[in-house]
């Protein structure tokens, strides 16, 4: 494995404020407003609100987001992420697939990334659900391609097939992190089940590309970053993100470095050298940012 020389840290840039790569401006238009309203009309929840992705006022401005269904109470409670925790989340709601599907034309999208919160309450752990949503989706946007980030249903290949039986062109499930670091990060998600779902999913063919991503900064070292793009590409991952862990809060992980920009190019430059066909890297990039873009690159 090749190693990566790290750029040494600078003393002006320490844990305590941003670098400089990480400061952005913030999107003009009125599309931003437009699509707030228009999710507000609906009554949906998106993984850009209730996770504060950093992307998020430049998504809006395009008129994207990504739809966050079964409610916005995960019955998981991660290191990292800022989804509100419950033991006993809301029911699923009747009508949310058709909410979306109506949303999605509204925004005239051609691609569409729908993710969960984990449901372990729910003994399909909201699959059907799931599937639900991508039916109504499509019959209200027959040309709209389709994106899934879905939990692990804690390991139940049934209800990942009923995910599957409606073929989603990219089937999404994050490993989020290194081997090592995995049951800190993690609140019940283990890598090793990861890679399973992950080699089910490929071997299946009811997904034109399978797609996983990484968090970096949380203390893992480049070594154990390349050996997971090994593991993942081995896995039949074909689309593989990286993207800078940002502490949502207090309670949660703290971060451990600030990557540089150089960096993730020697991911990307690795994990096209053994063969991945797309890889997504960089400081601010999150499982969807700009996936409509990158599904048209990899569909070529």
């Amino acid at each position: 494995m090749n190693k990566l020389n790290i750029l040494p840290p600078n003393p002006e840039e320490n844990l305590g404020r941003f670098p400089s790569w990480l400061h952005r401006k913030l999107p003009a238009g009125g599309s931003l407003h437009k699509t707030g309203e228009l999710l507000k009309k609906y009554g949906l929840n998106t993984v850009c609100e209730e996770a504060k992705c950093p992307n998020r006022f430049e998504c809006y401005s395009k008129k994207t987001a990504t739809f966050l269904a079964l409610g916005k109470e995960c019955s998981r409670n991660c290191g990292f992420c800022d989804i509100d925790f419950s033991k006993n989340p809301k029911g699923p709601e009747a009508d949310e697939p058709n909410r979306i599907a109506l949303s999605v034309k509204e925004l005239g999208l051609k691609h569409v990334v729908i993710t969960m919160v984990a449901r372990d309450d729910l003994p399909d752990g909201g699959a059907a659900h799931i599937a639900e949503i991508i039916r109504q989706t499509r019959q209200v946007n027959p040309e709209c391609t389709i994106e899934v980030l879905t939990s692990d249903f804690e390991g139940k290949f049934s209800s990942i097939d009923v995910v599957l039986n409606e073929h989603p062109e990219i089937y999404n499930y994050n490993v989020e992190t290194v081997r090592r670091l995995s049951p800190r990060v993690r609140h019940k998600a283990t890598y090793e089940r990861t890679l399973e779902i992950l080699s089910y999913i490929e071997a299946s063919g009811k997904s034109l590309f399978v797609k996983s991503g990484i968090m970096v900064g949380l203390g893992e070292t480049p070594d154990e970053i390349f050996k997971t793009i090994d593991d993942l590409h081995r896995a039949g991952c074909s689309i593989i993100t990286i993207g800078q862990y940002l502490q949502a809060n207090r309670r949660k992980l703290l971060v451990k470095e600030f990557v540089h920009p150089d960096t993730f190019k020697k991911f990307e430059e690795y994990g096209l050298k053994i063969g991945v066909k797309y890889m997504h890297c960089g400081p601010f990039i999150r499982s969807s940012y700009n996936a409509a873009e990158l599904f048209e690159k990899v569909s070529v």
